[in-house]
């Protein structure tokens, strides 16, 4: 008697939790792994909208893209362009945390201030950049004023196009690292500080002793998030500089995906180089995560 009461009780509970977690699972399926394994489909294939018959290939889109420069560039300049959008905001984003973290209307209005970028979209920010950095935008206006006869060709120059798009992506994501840190910042114990100073600890050595430990999950939250950003930039660099100036000099992975599945149609190829990407960012996010959650633990 007791297992037919808790029978009909067990399958109602269980038909209760499928029912809340189904809809999650069903939106997860349908945009997510299906596209995933879609393209992983797609990238064993030489799939071209243009070509009649589709036929199966293997690892061949895979082979190739070992030994393409053009994809080697692309990896090379996402990877220049990963490191400066994860070591730019989340220094800064110290900085500017440190010095918001008082109380009034004014740090409060600040706040908000260094947060707007975030919430901005990508292609708004790059066009308002982009009239800012072109060799006859306001900065370079501002710089022949001053008497700088030959400013830099921010957009132009090949030399420095894309740090100038590392820039512009480390400052639109500026203001999430600093709210980042900002919680983490309030959430340390006042009298942590207050034992720190009774004990001759100056501003840096608190800092460095009591702060900065605490801020250890806020650092992992930041560059994780960074990783994915850098890795997966696109829209700045199509607004910005289109992959150029030159040949390649700006075009990141993803902006080669775009190309090549869409305006090339070879759909296999840009499929496998997705895939591929795809593993590189988690594997390096795996690797990431775990140094930085076993920082926390030693902490």
């Amino acid at each position: 008697m007791v297992l037919k009461r808790r029978g009909p009780a067990l399958w109602h509970r269980l038909g209760y939790l499928l029912s809340f977690v189904a809809p999650g699972v069903l939106v997860y399926a349908c945009f997510v792994l299906a596209p995933i394994l879609l393209s992983v489909g797609y990238s064993l294939t030489n799939a071209n909208i243009f070509v009649a018959e589709t036929r199966f290939v293997g690892l061949a889109n895979y082979l190739n893209l070992v030994t393409d420069e053009a994809f080697l560039s692309s990896l090379r300049v996402t990877t220049i362009l990963t490191l400066i959008v994860v070591i730019v905001p989340n220094v800064a984003g110290i900085g500017v945390a440190v010095l918001l973290d008082r109380a009034g209307w004014l740090y409060r209005v600040l706040r908000s201030v260094f947060f707007v970028p975030v919430v901005l979209s990508s292609v708004v920010i790059s066009v308002v950049w982009m009239a800012m950095l072109q060799d006859e935008g306001l900065i370079n206006t501002m710089l022949r004023s001053m008497g700088v006869d030959n400013p830099p060709g921010w957009l132009s120059d090949p030399n420095l196009a894309l740090y100038s798009i590392g820039f512009i992506i480390s400052w639109q994501m500026l203001g999430f690292c600093s709210v980042v840190y900002l919680a983490a910042l309030q959430g340390v114990p006042q009298s942590l500080h207050e034992a720190a100073s009774m004990d001759g600890a100056g501003p840096w050595t608190r800092f460095r002793k009591v702060t900065w430990p605490l801020l250890a999950p806020a650092l992992t939250t930041n560059t994780v998030m960074l990783l994915i950003t850098g890795f997966k930039a696109y829209d700045h660099i199509q607004v910005l500089t289109a992959g150029g100036p030159g040949v390649g000099t700006t075009a990141t992975v993803a902006f080669n995906v775009v190309q090549i599945g869409f305006t090339a149609n070879r759909t296999g190829e840009s499929a496998a180089m997705a895939i591929l990407m795809l593993v590189i960012i988690a594997t390096v996010s795996g690797v990431v995560l775990r140094v930085l959650n076993r920082r926390e633990v030693d902490l």
